[in-house]
């Protein structure tokens, strides 16, 4: 077992990784990295934290969609608007609701 260092977000982790599967771990790092600095740059969130969340939503979105080769994106869209992220956080605070409003 290997030890890799990743920046995502600006924020260095040290992750285990098993012999042989460090380009896929550097490959996955940097989608996540990509994935939570185009919701940054949305500039819709702030919260590490909430980014993580949705950036995490978009890709299970992806998986259960059969889309989990494709860029990431917010319901499969390369771009994602505003409008698809106020949907999503929408969708979010209602499942959120009994535990508080994400944003």
């Amino acid at each position: 077992m290997k030890h890799l260092e990743v920046t995502i977000m600006g924020q260095s982790y040290r992750l285990a990784c098993p012999d042989g599967e460090q380009a896929e771990l550097l490959a996955a790092a940097a989608r996540v990295d990509g994935e939570m600095a185009a919701i940054r740059d949305k500039g819709r969130l702030k919260s590490r934290e909430r980014i993580a969340v949705l950036a995490a939503l978009n890709f299970a979105d992806q998986l259960a969609r059969g889309n989990g080769d494709a860029p990431a994106s917010v319901a499969g869209q390369a771009n994602p608007d505003s409008a698809d992220l106020d949907a999503l956080i929408r969708k979010l605070d209602q499942a959120l609701s009994q535990d508080g409003r994400l944003l």
